[in-house]
C-alpha cells in the first residue's frame, strides 16, 4: 500500500516498513476503542517503539492473554516482504490462538473479486488446500500455507458490518471459514 501512495519510485522494503508503521497507528486506535468498551487491551509491536507500545515477545503476550487482556499485534512480522496476513497467522500460531480473524471489505471468500465479477460466488467453507489450489487472493499463499501447517482456521468477514468482529469471534454472522 505504501508504494501505491508514495509513487513508483519507492522501493519494496521502504513501502513494507511504511505499511507496518500504519498497523501500529491502527492498533493504537483499536486499543482505545477496546478499552472504551470496557475491556483491557495492550498493543505490542514487532517493530520496537517502547515510548508508543510494548515490543512484541511471545511470553509477555501470553501473560497479557492469561490476565484477560486483548492483545493487539502491530507491525506484522517486523520484516519487509512478509504480508501482515502472514504476520497475523504467525502470531496466532505462536500464541496458540483458536483462529485468525481476517477482516476485509467483503463478507467472505469468493471465487473472484465480487466487486469486479458479478458472477462471483461466496464460499461458506473451504480448506487451506483449496484456498491455495484455487489461488484465492483474500490472503497470500504464505499465510494460507502457514495456517495449514498450524491447523489454524481463518475466519474471513466484512469489517463494514456493525459488531462484525464480535460476531466473527463467536463464529456467527456472514463469514467464510477456511480450515483443515
Amino acid at each position: 500500500r505504501g508504494a501505491r501512495v508514495a509513487g513508483e519510485d519507492l522501493d519494496r522494503a521502504t513501502a513494507d516498513h511504511m505499511g507496518m508503521l500504519a498497523t501500529v497507528m491502527n492498533c493504537l486506535a483499536l486499543e482505545r476503542a477496546v478499552e472504551a468498551a470496557g475491556e483491557p487491551a495492550r498493543t505490542m509491536s514487532a517493530i520496537p517503539m517502547p515510548t508508543v507500545c510494548e515490543p512484541y515477545a511471545r511470553q509477555p503476550a501470553m501473560r497479557h492473554l492469561r490476565r484477560g487482556r486483548v492483545v493487539l499485534l502491530a507491525g506484522g512480522t517486523g520484516n519487509p516482504y512478509f504480508t501482515t496476513d502472514t504476520g497475523a497467522v504467525l502470531r496466532a500460531a505462536e500464541l496458540d490462538c483458536d483462529a485468525v480473524l481476517k477482516a476485509t471489505n467483503v463478507d467472505g471468500v469468493y471465487t473472484a473479486d465480487p466487486k469486479l465479477d458479478p458472477n462471483a460466488t461466496r464460499y461458506e467453507r473451504l480448506t487451506h488446500d483449496q484456498a491455495l489450489a484455487y489461488d484465492l487472493k483474500v490472503m497470500d499463499a504464505a499465510a494460507f500455507a502457514l495456517a495449514r501447517e498450524a491447523a489454524l482456521p481463518i475466519i474471513v468477514f466484512s469489517i463494514r458490518e456493525p459488531g462484525a468482529i464480535a460476531q466473527a469471534a463467536k463464529g456467527e454472522g456472514r463469514v467464510t471459514v477456511v480450515a483443515p
